[in-house]
């Protein structure tokens, strides 16, 4: 399993990036950076992989009610309030926020650290 993984994630920053939000809002993002270590520690440049699961999985815990556990606290708080913070009431605005900073962070990352 880990060698298929290896294989596709050594297609770079994006590959890379893509599994771990994926990852990331499948299961947390914590578990997914552990979930993630062994193929990241065995990629050719694991400086570059590193900067970008660290940069990527926080990125990610922005997408979706489950992609951090901080944002599922603050859903039950808001809740307490009366105030109503669903899945999609969350996720529609962090699919924009996610994108973009993806976007950013992910490319400079690409551009003077992955080169």
């Amino acid at each position: 399993m880990f060698d298929a993984a290896k294989t596709w994630l050594s297609g770079g920053v994006w590959a890379l990036s893509a599994a771990t939000v994926i990852l990331s809002n499948l299961v947390s993002n914590v578990p997914a950076v552990l979930l993630l270590r062994p193929v990241v520690a065995n990629l050719p440049n694991t400086h570059a992989a590193w900067l970008t699961l660290a940069a990527a999985s926080t990125l990610a815990g922005n997408l979706t009610l489950l992609g951090s556990v901080a944002n599922l606290i603050v859903a039950e708080v808001a809740g307490r309030r009366d105030v109503k913070l669903g899945f999609w009431e969350y996720t529609r605005p962090g699919l924009l926020i996610t994108l973009i900073s993806l976007a950013l962070g992910i490319g400079w990352i690409q551009i003077f650290i992955w080169k």
